[in-house]
């Protein structure tokens, strides 16, 4: 790995202001000589710039774009921060008889590089519904005193979503949020959301596949046993377009 390669892993972090008060500075001064990085910097920067738009009841949460920015770039932790450095080190101890000595170790390894694989590609994934959004709708969701919200993202391209849901406390014990489609002839059963008030959930999700066309979206609180085809719960979201 050169050194350029630090600032091609970090291009995403910088986009988000994600980036210590010291590394941001480094990567700025990179940018003034490199047209490269400037580039993808500013294809980011464009492919975000648009997330405020939408259809909304209501403004959105103060910080909420600067959120769903750093969590749709998703900022590398600590340990994927550190990949490229360890699997440098690794190449090298290998090249001079210390490298990995067992297949458990070796496994490791590849699993790392495989969840980082799958992580980019679910990135891409999402960004891609993103930029082919024709419709973009905010509802407002408020519940046990949090003010939280749902965005649809529509890609009529793709017949394709991005939802996201953020701003909502855990679900009540024993209970999940549960997404649902509205289509024609009822309701069809989709995904449960994992809400974590500090993070919003994103969901890229294709049309289900029933012959009646979907008409809008819910949300509801259902019990984490229940597998029934309607609701049982109550509705936090029922829009239709």
């Amino acid at each position: 790995m050169n050194t350029h390669d630090w600032y091609v892993e970090n291009r995403a972090a910088f986009v988000a202001r994600n980036l210590d008060r010291d590394e941001e500075k480094v990567y700025r001064d990179h940018l003034r000589h490199c047209e490269e990085c400037t580039a993808e910097v500013r294809r980011l920067e464009h492919d975000l710039a648009w997330l405020p738009m939408g259809v909304a009841p209501v403004a959105p949460a103060p910080g909420l774009v600067r959120r769903i920015s750093a969590a749709i770039l998703d900022r590398p932790t600590g340990w994927q921060r550190r990949a490229p450095y360890l699997l440098a080190a690794a190449s090298l101890l290998l090249a001079v008889g210390l490298g990995v000595r067992n297949g458990v170790e070796r496994k490791n390894l590849h699993s790392l590089l495989a969840d980082s694989e799958t992580r980019m590609v679910a990135l891409e994934d999402t960004l891609s519904v993103l930029r082919g959004a024709q419709q973009v709708l905010q509802i407002p969701i408020s519940m046990k005193g949090k003010q939280g919200g749902m965005l649809i993202f529509q890609d009529a391209g793709s017949h394709r979503w991005c939802v996201i849901v953020h701003g909502l406390p855990p679900a009540p014990a024993g209970n999940v949020y549960q997404f649902w489609f509205i289509t024609e002839t009822g309701m069809v059963r989709s995904v449960e959301v994992n809400a974590v008030s500090s993070r919003p959930a994103f969901l890229t999700l294709g049309m289900p596949p029933v012959p009646a066309p979907v008409m809008g979206a819910a949300l509801t609180v259902e019990p984490a046993v229940s597998r029934s085809s309607e609701p049982e719960g109550p509705q936090l979201v029922h829009v239709t377009f």
